[in-house]
């Protein structure tokens, strides 16, 4: 019973991560100045984008199942009972794609390798039509003079590795990093920029102790052996990155959220302390150096079982940026009725404030908290801001997308990036979320976060007002 009322405590947190997306001369709403130049000649724009949220063509080409590919068609696992088969046809259609990041004035398009349609088995025996496909993502957006940024894993793990305990074993260090090197000897000599694991909490807390997502495994004995599991790879994922890439950036991907004390009251502020270190602390601390950030949550000493002599070592590793993800904040409350974590989040719909539509906060400064927060550990030099974004109910009229909010919402977020940039953090680039609107994990298509429209329906492409908004901001 307690057990139960914990798992569902922590789901209900939403914990502020995308899980559970030429102008037309139309009038936008007024703002005050803000130009991308003022964020300086080499900052860099970009779009995000996931291998198992857009590619489809899931049984395609030598490709094997994913843990999204079998979690996805499991009854009542997706809320609108939809899977990434077909998804944005994007492995048909990504040259029409990325010439839409190139039309919008990016520089950057950010999209993460299939583990599964590279090596289907996980490990062992290469899958040279998965190798040929990224090859011609590389050359398309080389050729559209767009940069093309490399995510590892982004949580579609081979089935084939999971029926082997996934990222409870401790031998996926050893799975990972065959993959990692097979990856940047393929395409190290035409991408320099790598990032190694995204939102670790995310898939590591949502897929293996709360079971909402891939693989769908529940409680704590799940969990801590898959904490140090996914901080060891996420250093030695960099290691190999540099080791095989002449003149690498090499970085990886944290979500983080503000967490905030509901009330003025100490029991509050330990609850805060508990979220802090689940949501924001717990892998950045590992590779700093750190260890564990065992002093804002002690149940995290549990992990300590799975360390071996040598492991500490390993952990560290000097990142050449530090990739933010942000959408919302968490606003933490003492609850005396639930175990472990004595507290929860208090829904943005009972404190009245404005809200996305997959009810997280609109709350622009918490970006800005975060840069702060990351800014003054040693080790952090450098920032990107590899994912923001919201997603909207959009609405089509005679082929126009006026989505008004999402605009309001990146030009709100954008101005505390500028903000923190001109007090000194060293941020050295912005990443959308999305490209495209796409398959949402578990809340499937509904949700909407692209800046280009996607009709499910025939695939067709429209570019939101919202995209020719970046157009025109990036050109300036």
């Amino acid at each position: 019973m307690k057990r139960r009322e914990l798992l569902k405590s922590l789901g209900a947190l939403g914990i502020g991560l995308p899980f559970a997306n030429t102008s037309l001369g139309l009038p936008l709403l007024d703002y005050p100045a803000i130009k991308s130049s003022d964020f300086g000649d080499d900052f860099i724009w970009g779009v995000a984008t996931a291998s198992y949220q857009i590619e489809g063509a899931v049984s395609k080409d030598g490709r094997e199942p994913s843990i999204w590919d079998t979690f996805s068609e499991k009854k009542g696992k997706i809320k609108t009972g939809e899977t990434g088969a077909v998804a944005c046809d994007f492995y048909n259609r990504y040259p029409k794609d990325i010439e839409l990041v190139k039309k919008m004035n990016f520089d950057v398009f950010r999209f993460s390798l299939a583990w599964s349609r590279i090596l289907p088995n996980g490990t062992g025996k290469i899958n040279q039509k998965g190798i040929d496909f990224y090859h011609r993502i590389i050359d398309s957006c080389l050729e559209n003079n767009v940069q093309p940024w490399i995510t590892l894993y982004h949580w579609d793990l081979p089935q084939a590795l999971e029926d082997k305990g996934g990222w409870k074993n401790r031998d996926i260090i050893d799975w990972f990093g065959e993959y990692s090197d097979l990856c940047t000897r393929k395409f190290g000599d035409k991408v320099k920029n790598w990032m190694i694991l995204n939102e670790p909490v995310a898939f590591t807390v949502l897929g293996y102790l709360l079971g909402i997502h891939a693989p769908g495994k529940r409680g704590f004995r799940n969990l801590y052996p898959t904490i140090h599991h996914t901080a060891m790879c996420q250093s030695e994922g960099g290691r190999i990155v540099r080791q095989n890439v002449k003149d690498a950036n090499v970085g990886t991907t944290f979500s983080c959220s503000s967490v905030h004390a509901y009330r003025d009251k100490k029991k509050d502020s330990i609850t805060s302390a508990k979220l802090d270190a689940l949501l924001n602390r717990l892998y950045i601390e590992p590779c700093l150096g750190m260890g564990y950030p065992t002093d804002g949550w002690k149940l995290l000493e549990n992990v300590s079982k799975y360390i071996k002599d040598g492991d500490m070592e390993k952990l560290s590793f000097d990142f050449d940026f530090i990739g933010l993800q942000n959408y919302t904040r968490v606003m933490a409350k003492h609850s005396p009725f639930i175990p472990f974590l004595w507290g929860s989040q208090v829904h943005p719909k009972k404190r009245n404030v404005e809200m996305t539509e997959m009810e997280w906060e609109v709350y622009p400064k918490g970006i800005y908290e975060m840069i702060k927060k990351f800014k003054s550990y040693d080790g952090v030099d450098k920032i990107i801001i590899t994912e923001n974004g919201c997603a909207y109910k959009d609405e089509v009229s005679n082929g126009v997308i006026d989505d008004q909010k999402r605009i309001k919402f990146y030009r709100e977020y954008l101005e505390q990036v500028l903000k923190a940039k001109q007090e000194g953090a060293n941020i050295a680039g912005y990443f959308c979320w999305s490209l495209l609107d796409n398959f949402e994990w578990a809340e499937g298509y509904r949700p909407r976060f692209g800046l280009v429209h996607v009709n499910y329906e025939n695939q067709t492409r429209t570019i939101k007002n919202s995209g020719y908004w970046f157009s025109e901001f990036l050109s300036k």
